[in-house]
């Protein structure tokens, strides 16, 4: 893919966010892009390929917003970054013009979403790539729901390469109160400040850099040292 970049779009600046999503895991990548994107400059052209359904009949699209252009398979990986209410254009990456005459059926990376990212670099207009798409295909996070005695419970949304566990909770969901919080059955306590703040070996939570609450584990991996990871349930009680 870098191949290509630098042979159609000399001289652009090509950023390496990760390629340590894990494999197949679009909800992981969707997470990463929606938290990267907005620190990249506008006109930024966001290339990000995971694509389990490479060959089939799912879509390449690009999406356009006021401030970036996305570009990738029509899975969900590009809808957390640009959410419907940015949206300006949807396209189906189509026209032959911008793309190599032969393509492999399982890299699409490489002779579709490269190509295209390439040619909108050099100042082609996103709807010259393509018919409009009315259907993309939507992305949700699974939502926390809230009991009648004020806790709320979430889950596990993402893991991380140090193995801290990231929950789909914020600061929003208990409103700046004193909480205590447990993942699966391991009482973690109340929020902490940093990693720091509690003895090595021991779990803390913290709201992180992506404005979530996360368990980790000091100088450890939470994943592996709870047993836990995706799906794991994380309940926020008020103090």
């Amino acid at each position: 893919m870098k191949g290509v970049l630098a042979s159609r779009a000399p001289g652009v600046a090509v950023v390496d966010v990760t390629h340590g999503i894990p494999a197949q895991d679009v909800r992981a990548g969707a997470l990463v892009l929606r938290q990267a994107a907005p620190w990249f400059p506008a006109g930024t052209i966001h290339l990000a390929v995971v694509d389990p359904g490479v060959g089939s009949s799912r879509r390449a699209i690009a999406i356009e917003t006021a401030r970036a252009t996305f570009v990738g398979p029509d899975n969900g990986v590009l809808t957390l970054a640009a959410p419907p209410a940015e949206r300006r254009r949807v396209v189906e990456l189509t026209n032959d013009r911008y793309l190599p005459s032969v393509r492999s059926h399982t890299f699409h990376g490489r002779d579709v979403f490269a190509p295209m990212a390439a040619a909108l670099a050099l100042g082609v207009e996103t709807a010259a790539l393509g018919a409009p798409v009315g259907d993309p295909c939507e992305l949700e996070l699974p939502a926390a729901r809230r009991e009648a005695d004020g806790t709320v419970v979430g889950e596990v949304v993402y893991v991380d390469g140090f193995g801290n566990l990231v929950s789909n909770l914020g600061p929003s969901d208990f409103a700046g109160h004193e909480v205590s919080i447990t993942i699966g059955e391991v009482p973690v306590g109340s929020l902490s400040t940093s990693y720091a703040s509690v003895p090595p070996g021991e779990p803390v939570a913290v709201v992180n850099s992506w404005n979530l609450v996360e368990i980790a584990v000091r100088d450890g991996s939470a994943t592996d040292a709870l047993a836990l990871g995706l799906g794991a349930p994380v309940r926020v009680v008020p103090s």
